[in-house]
């Protein structure tokens, strides 16, 4: 005779192994955690992650999770490729990106195959020269940089862009250079001790709206010809940016841009890409930079989109470069 409790037992265990199965397939599905590394805390840059994880989590209703890590600088956000699994998110100028596919620059001693597998997903703000001068002109041209007491700070991107630049435009001989860390351009401009300063961040700068904020400055907009000769890629700042400067500033900027690896699959790539661009408009009426990121700035990632990315850019009519597919 066939027992019944056998058969029922039997029927629970199935059922209560089942209902495990799809907890645990419903958690997988519903919260997905991805690493960011950035940027060391305090830093505008940590500040984005920090939006983009609250705009990923609220656009995904939780189901995709951004851990932020903090980062000493992007060649070592690059060199984690190597050792990374999973879903790993980072930012980087994309020339870095080629250096490390290429073996060259700060990876010539460290070669990895795994720095083929880097892909892109989506533009983040990028950094932004400005040359900030006391005065209330609100803009003006490089030439009235000639004989100033000028800030640049040392070792940093801004630094070797600003005395590029001033070789460039032939003021090298000509501008003094203040022997001080970038942290002081504000108050030592504020005090009289300069008369300018060049800081390289995302826009609105903090320097330069800490400074604005207690006196008239002036940032130096150049030419198109002078942007050309920098060979460095045009970032407008508009007008009314920055309190007193009412015109558009044509600068330059260092691209940076979000890359993953291929170890993320299709279907994450795809909702994180999705979601940063839906969520774009709402980060930036928090804060303004992100008002900067348009479609177009595809054009400063090297590598190739990640296959997911690029399903969302095909389905949202986003023109994208042949080179990145």
């Amino acid at each position: 005779m066939r027992n019944p409790f056998r058969s029922l037992h039997r029927t629970l265990f199935v059922s209560a192994t089942t209902l495990v199965l799809t907890s645990a397939a419903f958690s997988a599905h519903a919260e997905t955690r991805v690493t960011y590394k950035s940027a060391s805390a305090g830093t505008a840059y940590y500040q984005m992650g920090v939006e983009l994880s609250e705009a990923i989590r609220q656009g995904t209703d939780d189901a995709i999770i951004l851990t932020l890590e903090e980062s000493q600088g992007s060649v070592q956000n690059v060199m984690e490729v190597m050792a990374r699994q999973g879903n790993y998110v980072f930012t980087t100028p994309p020339a870095l990106v080629d250096q490390a596919m290429g073996g060259e620059g700060a990876f010539a001693e460290r070669q990895n195959p795994r720095f083929q597998e880097i892909r892109g997903l989506f533009p983040i703000p990028s950094i932004t020269m400005h040359f900030v001068l006391a005065g209330d002109d609100g803009v003006t041209d490089i030439s009235t940089l000639e004989g100033k007491h000028l800030l640049i700070g040392r070792g940093t991107f801004g630094a070797r862009e600003a005395a590029r630049y001033l070789e460039l435009f032939g003021l090298e001989e000509s501008v003094k250079i203040a022997d001080a860390a970038m942290g002081s351009g504000p108050d030592a401009l504020k005090n009289g001790q300069i008369d300018g300063f060049v800081t390289a961040s995302s826009f609105p700068s903090p320097n330069v709206i800490e400074t604005a904020a207690s006196m008239p400055v002036t940032l130096v907009s150049l030419t198109d010809q002078q942007i050309e000769q920098t060979g460095a890629p045009r970032q407008t700042i508009p007008g009314g940016t920055y309190p007193g400067v009412d015109k558009d500033v044509e600068t330059t900027s260092l691209p940076v841009i979000a890359y993953t690896t291929t170890y993320m699959d299709d279907d994450t790539a795809y909702t994180l890409t999705k979601t940063f661009w839906e969520r774009r408009d709402a980060m930036a009426e928090e804060a303004a930079w992100w008002s900067s990121i348009s479609p177009d700035m595809l054009e400063n990632m090297t590598g190739t989109l990640h296959p997911g990315a690029l399903r969302y850019y095909e389905e949202a009519g986003i023109e994208v470069p042949d080179a990145l597919r």
